[in-house]
């Protein structure tokens, strides 16, 4: 009598159960969708502001909210880190100064990474330097190519133009260049004695910007170079990403404006007037972090009245590593030295 009452109960409940399970799914889908909905437009309102905030830029609109570009920043801090796995990944590849050959089917896109990029600081009453420089150390035509192919070395004379832009010295620097191709002409660099610590910096610019290498490297043109010795020696450092390399000096402050070595801004170092620990300005290499770091810093670095103490000065408060190598030290030449200034 009782059996039937109790059963309609059980099966009533587990109707009830299934309805329960089947609303609970439903929900839980809808939340689903909902959430993937949320971030994936999340993800386009990134790459929506990254495109809007390029285009206001280069219109000169006003920029968008800070909220906007914090967001913008996160989405860029995570391709820097895609960029830095990539550049792992060469960096695996490499074998020597130069990587191997990526494989058959990453083709043609492989890029070699260098050693070092040479630039010899010239004028334009120099070419007789030039010449001797030709001759004696610095290969030419297809020599020069292969030095950059087999040793990963590029070497280049680095000028600026004529403040009469497009006078005869101008020409006389492009029919040359068109010779031998082997300058780095800096347009937007005034060739100038006063200006040689912003060309050395355009140089630098410059160079990082178009050369991917471990080491950059500024030689004046009275100097002359042994590149294997420097190869050798720049290949000691490559496990150190900061390092300043050159013959470490310092020196007198002179405040008179009658001296030679004049600075204007004697009164920046001290009572003692002297300068602080830099290298001497014949030749002197950096690390890429350093050179990018002049590159990223270009519209905030001082210049000083020489260019070797312009140069010590934009590393100082950085965590660089200051390498004192004698066989940087071209005035005195010494056994298995680098450099003999003439």
């Amino acid at each position: 009598m009782h059996s039937r009452p109790s059963h309609s109960r059980l099966s009533g409940s587990a109707f009830h159960s299934r309805i329960s399970a089947l609303l609970l799914t439903m929900v839980s889908t809808m939340a689903a969708i909902y959430v993937a909905g949320r971030l994936w437009q999340d993800a386009a309102d990134r790459v929506y502001l990254i495109q809007e905030i390029d285009r206001r830029n280069g219109q000169g609109q006003s920029a968008v909210s800070v909220d906007d570009t914090l967001k913008i920043i996160a989405c860029r801090e995570q391709q820097k880190q895609l960029s830095a796995l990539e550049m792992q990944l060469t960096a695996a590849r490499q074998e020597g100064f130069v990587p191997k050959s990526l494989s058959k089917n990453e083709g043609a896109q492989s890029k070699k990474k260098l050693l070092a990029v040479i630039g010899i600081i010239t004028t334009f009453d120099r070419k007789k330097n030039r010449e001797a420089i030709r001759k004696a150390w610095m290969p030419t035509g297809e020599a020069l190519k292969r030095l950059a192919d087999e040793k990963g070395i590029i070497v280049r004379f680095v000028i600026g133009r004529s403040p009469n832009r497009g006078d005869s010295l101008d020409k006389q620097i492009d029919e040359e260049n068109e010779r031998t191709n082997d300058f780095i002409i800096l347009d937007d660099q005034v060739e100038a004695s006063e200006e040689r610590p912003n060309q050395t910096k355009s140089f630098y610019i410059h160079a990082v910007e178009n050369w991917d290498a471990e080491f950059y490297v500024k030689v004046n043109d009275d100097v002359y170079v042994n590149i294997d010795v420097l190869g050798a020696t720049l290949t000691t450092y490559l496990d150190k990403p900061h390092v300043y390399i050159g013959c470490m000096k310092s020196g007198e402050v002179f405040s008179e404006p009658t001296r030679k070595w004049y600075e204007p801004d004697w009164w920046k170092f001290g009572d003692a007037k002297s300068y602080f620990r830099h290298a001497s300005g014949e030749l002197y290499a950096i690390s890429r972090a350093l050179a990018q770091f002049i590159s990223i810093n270009r519209s905030i670095l001082r210049a000083y009245a020489h260019d070797d103490v312009s140069a010590g000065s934009w590393f100082i408060g950085l965590d660089v590593k200051h390498i004192d190598e004698r066989k940087f030290c071209c005035s005195s030449w010494m056994p298995g030295a680098i450099c003999t200034a003439v």
